[in-house]
């Protein structure tokens, strides 16, 4: 059975962690497997919205799987293990798209990391989420150190990760790391409900107010404006002036419009 399910309903799209025996423990299969949908995802123009979920009720993800990062050699863990990661959730991070993450019960590690690349959180009230790395001797490795204090501020998110101590939902959704934390049997209903209200508005006005955001909050904006902006010029008379005149070899004749 896949560790990572992918399917899409009409303008939705829904990414499920499938390992509920080890709480979703993420290991290279499984980082393959989101890998896969995440480039199916980039190259559709008829999704509007991700989900990105669990089977089963107990966790989100307790993290990087301990058995498959400390098998490592260190430089393996720098070479391969850290990077890959990172390069995954950056991608998801960077999709057009809008990402809804649910979290159900256990969020902590590797999988809050992956929880903070969405764009919106939706808890269940009974998830706990932490970042506990330093409990094992290390430290979060896919992002949790720049995604959390952006997103809750350097002072609690060093409370959480020197501590290692999981939070609730309540508190999550005090602080800010989650949008809504909710009943677990409204979880799944107020999350399509949520995606079904995203994906009926105008998908380019939408994805673009995405990427302003982004950018504006340090996300690439270089490329971010040079996308905008590459955007806007290719659909000027200019554009299409230019283009001609190259084909013809004669020198454009430029309107300004």
């Amino acid at each position: 059975m896949s560790k990572i399910l992918f399917q899409t309903d009409g303008a939705i799209a829904s990414i499920g962690l499938n390992r509920p025996g080890k709480l979703h423990a993420l290991d290279e299969e499984m980082l393959a497997g989101l890998t896969d949908a995440v480039a199916a995802i980039e190259t559709s123009r008829d999704i509007r919205v991700v989900l990105l979920g669990a089977t089963g009720e107990r966790a989100f993800s307790v993290g990087a799987d301990i058995l498959a990062w400390t098998s490592l050699e260190p430089f393996d863990m720098w070479r391969r293990w850290i990077r890959d990661g990172h390069r995954l959730f950056d991608r998801i991070a960077d999709l057009r798209q809008p990402v809804i993450a649910t979290l159900n019960g256990y969020t902590l590690g590797g999988g809050l990391e992956l929880a903070l690349a969405a764009d919106i959180r939706l808890a269940a009230e009974t998830a706990r989420l932490g970042a506990p790395e330093v409990s094992i001797a290390a430290i979060p490795g896919w992002g949790a150190t720049h995604r959390l204090p952006a997103l809750i501020g350097a002072g609690r998110a060093k409370q959480m990760i020197f501590s290692g101590q999981p939070i609730s939902a309540a508190q999550a959704e005090a602080w800010g790391l989650v949008n809504e934390a909710l009943p677990a049997d409204e979880l799944e209903a107020r999350a399509l409900e949520l995606a079904r209200q995203i994906a009926a508005n105008a998908p380019i006005a939408v994805q673009l107010a995405k990427q302003a955001i982004n950018g504006g909050e340090g996300g690439h904006p270089a490329a971010t404006l040079e996308g905008m902006a590459g955007a806007l010029t290719a659909q000027t008379e200019d554009a299409a002036e230019g283009l001609a005149s190259f084909k013809e070899k004669r020198p454009p004749r430029f309107s300004g419009r």
